[in-house]
């Protein structure tokens, strides 16, 4: 009976997640994002995986602006095992001071897929990442990150964002 008390408190907990408030707020006036074939299906998850790139590219550039127009205001992000709180948090208090030690961003082999459900998409990455700091130390470390987007006003928001790298392991 305990494997039963577990899941109905996994699914009461999961469906207090903020994703389900956050997608109370979305335009469902246009229904075609839940075709769930052909070319309307397609160019969905096309424009989430852009969105995701765009958060990769405005890394490398180190490009703040860029960055917060990709999250939702109500954002959750997660990295190595901390709960970082919203985007805004996240730049304010941890990448923010990071990248102004960065002198170089460089990511090598990533890739990025999406699956999108309803006005939901759901995002894996994988990478190698390299910076290089004013002080010259460098890191490289090998990376995930899985996202949750919504799609609103014609456009993909990052609503959560879980990142974790380790250093390259030899093959």
């Amino acid at each position: 009976m305990k494997f039963g008390y577990f899941a109905a408190a996994a699914a009461a907990a999961l469906a207090a997640v903020p994703i389900a408030a956050h997608a109370q707020h979305a335009d469902h006036t246009d229904h075609s994002a839940h075709d769930t074939h052909g070319e309307a299906q397609d160019a969905l998850e096309q424009s989430a995986e852009v969105t995701l790139v765009a958060y990769r590219d405005a890394l490398v550039a180190r490009d703040e602006t860029a960055m917060r127009t990709l999250f939702a205001d109500d954002s959750m992000v997660f990295e190595n095992g901390k709960a970082e709180g919203s985007f805004a948090h996240y730049m304010e208090h941890h990448l923010g001071p990071e990248l102004g030690e960065i002198t170089e961003f460089t990511f090598t082999n990533p890739t990025v897929s999406v699956r999108v459900i309803g006005h939901a998409a759901f995002g894996h990455e994988t990478y190698r990442y390299r910076i290089a700091l004013k002080d010259g130390r460098v890191i490289e470390r090998d990376g995930v990150a899985t996202s949750v987007l919504t799609h609103e006003d014609g456009a993909w928001k990052i609503v959560q964002y879980h990142s974790s790298s380790r250093a390259p392991r030899p093959n």
